[in-house]
């Protein structure tokens, strides 16, 4: 997977993704640093989505 780059706008990109699910707690959107394939990992389990959905999502929410 291509780095997502999303450290530097990880929280605007954590507000709309609290917003958008609910149910995604801070613990879930914790991001280690410079451990973005974690981040993914976590949100796949969470919210059961396949590794491209989350990717796209991330990726369409950075744009924003």
């Amino acid at each position: 997977m291509n780095r997502l780059e999303i450290k530097e706008n990880w929280s605007k990109i954590k507000n709309k993704l609290k917003k958008k699910y609910g149910k995604l707690t801070d613990d879930d959107l914790q991001l280690n640093e410079g451990n973005e394939r974690e981040i993914v990992i976590r949100l796949q389990r969470k919210l059961e989505k396949n590794r491209r959905e989350i990717v796209e999502e991330l990726r369409e929410m950075k744009k924003l």
